[in-house]
């Protein structure tokens, strides 16, 4: 037999009288709740996902958490997951989104060892575009709060620094260019490696976005629609970076790839200039890589966070830490500055998405949840 606590009344029950007590026993669980749902697969995420609003609220199971989420995390490769790149062999429909901050309303049994009914978590996990997400205990990660700052950790922050730890081989001196510097991941990237004490250049859009990489530590901010970026790289490092964090692709890689020094090493972690386009790929002049690299004895290598999740945990961990102590900013994009305001409801996911390939983010992307009135938090 499975049981379940739940919010309001903090008791056990049967799983089989579940949805009747979620229903009329004053828990401050609705019934019904809206989510995102991929409807058909495509990398124009208004094409792909529906809003369904009259869905039923999940039932977690012994080992799982109901979280009512506060805010959700937009990144670029939501639009891959909606086109089903990550997966060839996935069918429509399936949530969307996948990293929230919310507030345990309900957990089985096994998961009541670990957590309690209010606190306040954070996790990756599908279907985080919607007003309520079974969460897997295991994966769940106690926070401090409900607040937007501790999602630009989940996946944004975590890629920065296992990625700069593991492939980086950062140290004093080491010149480290970030593309995209000013975005989700990108402010993490420049923050690392400048606690690293190396020297930090910064691509992005605006003057805006370059001052904000100035007070977060970058030594050249590059905006490049101000500057061409391979000039300042040829007239101001002539014998090249050391470390590149890229996650733009195309030209971009490219211009990158030429400014290596030698032993230079470039980490791909995304190229985010594809993912509108059917294939999801920008092209690169892959032709004669393999000889700039011999030339200068480089190294392009991948980074896909999902291959390092033992890794995961401690990365958290530090992070965490690390914002506590006052050491590192999590800038967060409410969309405050956009045409219709602020991103709040699992609506404004759309045009949060849209914002974000505008290129007019500055920092993590977040959608506010409206909070409920049950809400101890």
């Amino acid at each position: 037999m499975q049981r379940l606590a739940l919010a309001g009344t903090r008791a056990i029950v049967d799983m089989s009288y579940a949805r009747h007590f979620l229903d009329f026993q004053g828990s401050g669980i609705p019934s019904a709740m809206q989510k995102l749902v991929v409807t058909r697969l495509s990398p124009n995420f208004r094409e792909a996902a529906t809003l369904l609003r009259d869905c039923p609220v999940p039932l977690p199971g012994d080992g799982d958490l109901l979280v009512r989420n506060r805010f959700a995390g937009v990144n670029a490769s939501d639009i891959n997951y909606s086109a089903g790149r990550y997966d060839p062999s996935v069918k429509t429909p399936f949530d969307a989104g996948f990293e929230g901050v919310g507030e345990v309303v309900a957990l089985g049994l096994s998961a009541s060892a670990a957590f309690t009914v209010g606190q306040a978590v954070a996790y990756v996990a599908p279907g985080s575009f919607a007003e309520y997400t079974v969460v897997p205990a295991r994966v769940a990660i106690p926070v401090p709060a409900l607040k937007p700052e501790y999602l630009t950790l989940l996946v944004s922050g975590t890629t920065a620094y296992i990625s700069l730890k593991e492939l980086g081989g950062l140290s004093e001196g080491k010149k480290v260019l970030v593309t995209a510097a000013a975005g989700g991941t990108g402010q993490f990237a420049v923050q690392l490696a400048k606690k690293a004490k190396c020297h930090v250049i910064g691509t992005c859009s605006s003057a805006e976005k370059s001052a904000f990489l100035k007070s977060v530590g970058c030594d050249r901010p590059i905006n490049y629609n101000a500057e061409h970026v391979g000039a300042v790289l040829r007239q101001e490092y002539p014998q090249g970076v050391d470390v590149v964090y890229e996650s733009v692709g195309g030209a971009t890689f490219d211009l990158a790839v030429d400014a290596l020094a030698t032993r230079g090493r470039l980490i791909v972690i995304g190229f985010v200039s594809g993912y509108q386009t059917p294939t999801g790929l920008s092209p690169v002049k892959a032709a004669t890589l393999p000889a700039k690299l011999l030339k200068k004895s480089a190294s392009v290598q991948g980074f896909f966070l999902n291959h390092y999740l033992p890794e995961f945990r401690g990365a958290m961990d530090h992070l965490l830490k690390m914002y506590a102590g006052g050491e590192l900013v999590c800038e967060v994009d409410t969309g405050i500055l956009s045409a219709e305001g602020r991103f709040i409801g699992l609506e404004s996911v759309f045009r949060a998405i849209d914002y974000m390939y505008m290129r007019k983010n500055t920092g993590k992307i977040v959608i506010e949840l409206p909070p409920s009135v049950n809400s101890k938090l």
